[in-house]
């Protein structure tokens, strides 16, 4: 590719990260125009079509998407080459994240905060998802990085085309009203779903990962659980199980509200894992891989 300029590379990278014209333009402070001269004029050097109309919109061509990966590899070894030179060069750029709410604040603000010190050109785009979204998002270019979670007893399977990083995992255990009598709490997990199988089940509403638990578990236990209320918010799942509504899965180390027990759970234990995933050679864009090994 000789003669290609790399800052039109740039641009084709950035229309295949963020998906309109528009949006690249508001990223690199250009003009739309200036954009769409931009990947023209590398459409030319190329000999090739890279785009084609998409409705009032455009999309890469298979042969503009194969040159978007090319590009991505081109610029971070120019990034790494700038960084080399210049070890005080600081990296630039808009990063697009989805994760669920507790991975958000445990591992994603602190982030934020050492970036803004050390990093201060980075930026971080931050939507709140559970994980089944977040990775959809993810697969189609919608985000940069997925802060996603499965569970030990139920792992999630991802898409050979992500690549994945394990953060920080945590026990969870069965809240219960705690006007339920005792429980010996040395009897396994299947004791302590079977002691409460007569109750109605109270799950999350945007994920199927904590359900896939308790219907597993349960049916180690021998019974099918009634699954009867559905809810994000670990705080209304609390609300739900004080008006005797239900019992329902809950962090070990999250304070519980008075009137709830938490039953510990063991052989099996319930580990919600927590993971950093991104597309399969994007991490070596420099404020991609520079948030990642904070996080890491």
């Amino acid at each position: 590719m000789v003669g290609v300029d790399t800052r039109r590379l740039l641009f084709l990278r950035e229309l295949a990260r963020l998906g309109s014209m528009h949006e690249v333009a508001d990223e690199l402070s250009v003009t739309t125009s200036t954009v769409s001269q931009q990947i023209a004029a590398l459409a030319r050097d190329l000999d090739t079509r890279l785009i084609e109309p998409d409705g009032r919109r455009v999309r890469l061509t298979p042969a503009g998407r194969r040159m978007s990966e090319h590009a991505i590899t081109i610029l971070a070894a120019v990034d790494a080459a700038r960084l080399d030179m210049n070890p005080d060069a600081d990296p630039a750029g808009t990063v697009r994240v989805a994760g669920f709410a507790t991975a958000i604040r445990r591992s994603l603000m602190p982030v934020t905060a050492t970036l803004s010190v050390r990093h201060p050109k980075i930026r971080m785009q931050i939507r709140e998802h559970e994980p089944t979204e977040a990775l959809d998002l993810l697969a189609g270019g919608g985000v940069d990085l997925a802060l996603v979670y499965d569970y030990n007893v139920a792992p999630a399977r991802f898409e050979d085309s992500f690549s994945v990083a394990p953060l920080w995992s945590a026990n969870w255990g069965l809240a219960v009203p705690a006007d339920i009598p005792e429980i010996d709490p040395g009897v396994d997990a299947r004791a302590v779903f079977g002691y409460v199988r007569d109750h109605q089940w109270i799950v999350n509403s945007r994920s199927t990962a904590d359900e896939a638990v308790v219907r597993i578990v349960g049916s180690m236990a021998g019974f099918e659980p009634e699954i009867m209320h559905r809810a994000d918010s670990l705080d209304l799942v609390e609300d739900l199980i004080l008006a005797g509504l239900g019992v329902g899965l809950l962090p070990a180390q999250r304070p519980t509200a008075p009137g709830i027990r938490l039953l510990e759970l063991h052989d099996p234990e319930v580990t919600l894992r927590s993971y950093a995933v991104t597309r399969r050679g994007h991490t070596a864009w420099p404020p991609l891989a520079r948030i990642l090994d904070l996080l890491g």
